[in-house]
């Protein structure tokens, strides 16, 4: 896939160009990431892979204390064991730096909020397949104003990503989700043949707002985008 673009210096590019270069190499760079993630051992999980007949749900993501906001409030093994997905490694940060969505080329939740949310979270998840990958990014806001303001500059940010070219990669139509008295939106994403490739959600419960994205297709079975935000919701809740 190309676009005719002609071609200017870092510094006077357009933002919008800029951000949409690196999230497209972001994108493209998911499966080698995945892969190197497993080699160097950053491992909070044990594979279910290497222990086929237990596949038990491994030791979740240690809680780490934070102002009104933890490791405990993101995904947890056990609940991608529940849409039949085998984690196997989990990093986890509180500084609000990773990049928020394929979408989002390099900016970061600790950039959308202007560095005024009361604590950040995050956490990559790899799984037993070499092309799957979940990011998911979390905030604590100082008032439900803001709150709703750091949801709404999300929302717009995943939108941007629905009207690409033909043969693009691409996020679908948003679906509204309620769970755990919170709310939110998923969209899928698309390659450009058009093939279901993962999804994105953005989440608030409260003071509480997230993004989630799962990269690749881990299982056949086209729910699992619903059944993992749904998971991620109801654990910004706790």
């Amino acid at each position: 896939m190309s676009e005719n673009r002609s071609v200017q210096p870092e510094s006077v590019r357009p933002e919008s160009v800029r951000r949409r270069s690196v999230r497209r190499s972001r994108a493209a760079a998911a499966a080698c990431f995945t892969a190197a993630l497993v080699a160097v051992g950053v491992v909070g999980v044990q594979s279910a892979a290497a222990h086929p007949a237990a596949r038990r749900p491994a030791a979740p993501v240690a809680a780490v204390a934070a102002p009104g906001l933890g490791s405990a409030a993101l995904l947890q093994s056990e609940d991608f064991f529940q849409q039949g997905l085998a984690p196997v490694a989990a990093t986890v940060a509180l500084s609000g730096r990773q990049a928020l969505s394929a979408c989002s080329g390099e900016e970061a939740m600790r950039d959308l909020t202007n560095g005024k949310a009361t604590a950040y979270a995050s956490v990559t998840w790899t799984f037993d397949t070499d092309s799957s990958l979940l990011t998911e990014s979390a905030a604590s806001a100082a008032t439900g104003t803001s709150a709703g303001a750091y949801v709404k500059r999300l929302d717009a940010l995943v939108r941007d990503c629905q009207d690409e070219p033909a043969g693009h990669w691409h996020y679908g139509a948003a679906h509204t989700l309620t769970a755990g008295g919170g709310t939110g939106h998923w969209y899928p994403s698309y390659n450009g043949d058009g093939t279901a490739t993962g999804g994105v959600a953005v989440l608030r419960s409260g003071t509480r707002v997230a993004v989630v994205e799962l990269t690749g297709q881990p299982t056949d079975d086209p729910a699992y985008v619903e059944g993992v935000a749904t998971a991620a919701l109801n654990r910004l809740a706790s």
